[in-house]
């Protein structure tokens, strides 16, 4: 038996946000194997060094880059499903447009299709101002601030700690010209969503402090019968590590079809 033989039958494609890792995805990458099924990450383009990296990114190389992975990984598994946070979900759609016949289920969690959060500052839409000025738009830097998406105090705190330390698990900041790419790729995401042959879930936060549940509404309305929404109650934007991860863990093995019972689940958090 060679190893493509071997390998188990199947996958599920993990992909981060903007400026993050595979701890975008909380302990989801450690629920799938314990599921049984054989779990991949990727680092997308511009995301293994500093956020200066960002700079010469485009919206492209994210989105080939998605595709090309889910090609190479389809290609070794009979199913293979993909979950993604935030810009990945973003990205993942995008890319699965491209792809006639897959083989697995989508997961979509918190999609900004709209960057419309409750912590969204009014000033935001001068930004498309600033993209006209180069310069600017390549030297502003957008950092990540309190909450940092999180509900949880405990959480928020340790996050906070790890941006104070410098630890390697997200950029600090990104620079508003990939901003602009972000604003590129969720055009192009509210086009077309009736090319999604994948039976999705979307997983968002009613409180969500970057994207509200608009978003999801609208990926529902425009995927048809393709999609479903799940509502979390606890949480702000980053639901696989907030009050609600246990939750998100559960919703997203029911829907792949996967044994739930692996998620050890914890006593209500409160954020």
């Amino acid at each position: 038996m060679d190893a493509t033989e071997a390998r188990n039958p199947v996958g599920v494609l993990l992909v981060h946000g903007l400026g993050g890792t595979q701890y975008d995805l909380g302990s989801l990458h450690k629920i799938l194997k314990r599921a049984g099924v054989e779990a991949h990450t990727l680092t997308l383009p511009g995301h293994s060094g500093k956020p200066e990296d960002l700079l010469d990114v485009r919206a492209e190389d994210w989105v080939d880059t998605v595709e090309a992975r889910y090609r190479e990984l389809a290609a070794q598994h009979e199913t293979l499903h993909v979950v993604a946070m935030c810009l990945g979900s973003l990205i993942s759609v995008e890319a699965l447009k491209r792809i006639a016949q897959p083989s697995g289920k989508l997961v979509l969690l918190a999609p900004p299709v709209f960057l419309d959060g409750w912590a969204t500052p009014w000033y935001w839409i001068f930004r498309h101002i600033v993209y006209r000025i180069p310069y600017f738009a390549r030297g502003m830097k957008i950092a990540e601030e309190e909450p940092f998406g999180v509900k949880n105090d405990l959480v928020r705190s340790i996050v906070k700690a790890k941006f104070e330390r410098g630890d390697d698990f997200h950029y600090p900041w990104v620079p508003l010209a990939c901003i602009k790419q972000v604003d590129r790729l969720r055009r192009w995401v509210a086009r077309g969503l009736d090319a999604i042959r994948s039976p999705t879930l979307i997983i968002h936060a009613r409180e969500d402090d970057l994207t509200s549940p608009r978003s999801a509404e609208f990926l529902v309305r425009e995927m048809g019968g393709m999609a479903r929404m799940v509502l979390l109650e606890n949480s702000y934007h980053m639901i696989c590590v907030d009050n609600d991860r246990d939750q998100v863990a559960i919703e997203m093995l029911r829907h792949l079809d996967l044994d739930a019972s692996v998620v050890k689940v914890r006593s209500r958090a409160r954020g």
